[in-house]
């Protein structure tokens, strides 16, 4: 299982500019943590005035873990590209992750948690 502490580098997929939604508030906690983030969405310039990407593929390659904040249909389609780029790590906010995500990934040498919440299990 994947331990977030373990790690300063981490995108927020379904990172968003709406202060109501999980993918804002993730991204204050963790920044606010002390981590860097990196924002994904493909239509955000800047959230909370950190550049945005559109795609995995622009992400800077030292990221060490992605945090899925989106549906799990599109969840699995996602990891599995970020899989094909070489990412390792991954984590499901609850509602994020599915069977079918689970089953692909126990198939990879990728570590994962799924069902689990990030801003708890980083509070220090």
């Amino acid at each position: 299982m994947v331990n977030p502490k373990d790690f300063k580098k981490i995108a927020i997929i379904g990172a968003s500019e709406s202060e109501q939604k999980y993918g804002n508030k993730i991204l204050k906690d963790l920044r606010n943590k002390g981590f860097e983030v990196f924002p994904v969405n493909p239509k955000g310039k800047t959230i909370e005035g950190i550049r945005c990407f559109t795609t995995l593929e622009e992400l800077p390659r030292d990221v060490e873990l992605l945090v899925f904040v989106i549906p799990p249909e599109k969840g699995l389609e996602e990891v599995q590209k970020a899989v094909s780029i070489g990412y390792k790590r991954f984590w499901f906010q609850p509602g994020a992750g599915s069977k079918e995500i689970e089953s692909f990934l126990k198939n990879t040498d990728s570590e994962y948690s799924i069902g689990r919440c990030i801003m708890i299990e980083t509070s220090f």
